[in-house]
């Protein structure tokens, strides 16, 4: 699948400098949240890929929605953060397509009296990495519930729509659920 931009099929160069800053070796799998397009793209380290530089190849992208009160750290603000972080926690493996989550607590389903539920499918708990930026203090990811996760308003997926997450369609958001471990990668990335 081609990226919002083009056949662009590299890591972007800034996802393996901040790995190297912050001492953060990458996983098999990076996702790279494009805020500017409204995409996130997903990458896999290539087999014998060896070396302080590894291979990573483009396995898809997918439309998303991020915040419609722009880009930001600050807690209260509702933006989405950038930079460097990792999925803590994921959360809502097993349940159905669709069940809506009340402080990451099944409380329903979008099919059953729910159809407008925020947070929905599956979640990624972010955690930043990046001190000062999207760590600690007023800016920390994880303490601000920064989440990937599913929607009751797949419409709306592909312009801002969220209130600082990234919000994925479940038919993409529960193969990468599957697929991806805790401790991979993600690249909030303004561009």
């Amino acid at each position: 699948m081609k990226s919002a931009a083009g056949p662009r099929r590299g890591l972007p160069p800034e996802v393996l400098r901040a790995c190297a800053r912050h001492g953060v070796p990458p996983g098999r799998f990076v996702l790279v949240v494009h805020i500017a397009r409204q995409t996130t793209a997903l990458f896999e380290k290539g087999r014998g890929a060896t070396g302080a530089h590894p291979v990573f190849s483009l396995r898809g992208t997918f439309r998303c929605s991020t915040s419609k009160f722009g880009i930001g750290e600050t807690a209260g603000s509702n933006c989405t953060p950038r930079g460097l972080h990792r999925i803590a926690e994921k959360i809502g493996g097993g349940w159905p397509v669709g069940t809506a989550f009340e402080g990451r607590k099944p409380v329903g389903f979008t099919w059953r009296g729910k159809p407008a539920a925020t947070i929905t499918s599956r979640i990624f708990w972010l955690e930043g990495l990046e001190p000062g930026l999207n760590r600690g203090g007023r800016v920390d990811s994880h303490s601000r519930f920064i989440y990937i996760h599913g929607t009751g308003n797949e419409p709306a997926l592909g312009r801002p729509d969220s209130h600082g997450c990234i919000h994925l369609a479940a038919r993409d958001l529960i193969p990468l659920y599957d697929k991806i471990p805790s401790g991979s990668l993600v690249w909030m990335s303004e561009t």
